[in-house]
């Protein structure tokens, strides 16, 4: 079997048997294209769902002006002006930049049910959502810093 004709197969059967279409990004590689680029840690994180030590980034103490960016990909994803020291050990946010990310429920952890956050442009695994943080949004993006590129500067 051609190894199109096989992937098309797989495809559709995946469609078929669970309804879910896998997503298509606008920032695509292979698993090989994206370990070169990200490194071990940062792979870790942005492809398979990881998490760095608390307390680890440096991102934590960053408090100048300017954009973080998906490592990934490049994509503008907060702005420094919704930052904010949260204690709980990783870059917090209460909001994201328009259409910077997408959300999956995440059950990995027995009896506790949380929100991923996913680069809207290449998938890439960022952190999670709670609903703990400060208004005006109630949101707390507590996000990897590894996941994270900080450009210092006008804040987007």
């Amino acid at each position: 079997m051609k190894r199109t004709h096989f992937i098309v197969s797989a495809a559709a059967a995946l469609i078929a048997t669970t309804g879910f279409a896998p997503k298509r990004y606008a920032v695509t590689h292979s698993d090989a294209e994206w370990r070169r680029i990200l490194g071990p840690d940062r792979y870790a994180i942005l492809r398979e769902n990881g998490t760095e030590p608390a307390n680890s980034s440096p991102l934590i103490g960053e408090h100048r002006p300017g954009t973080y960016y998906c490592y990934g990909c490049h994509q503008a994803l907060f702005s420094s002006r919704v930052k904010y020291n949260s204690g709980d050990g990783w870059p917090s946010f209460w909001t994201v930049l328009p259409h910077a990310v997408e959300y999956q429920t995440d059950h990995e952890l027995i009896g506790e049910v949380r929100t991923e956050v996913h680069c809207s442009r290449c998938g890439g695994h960022l952190g999670h959502r709670f609903d703990d943080g400060p208004k005006p949004t109630g949101w707390r993006y507590c996000i990897d810093g590894l996941s994270l590129r900080f450009v210092p500067g006008h804040a987007a």
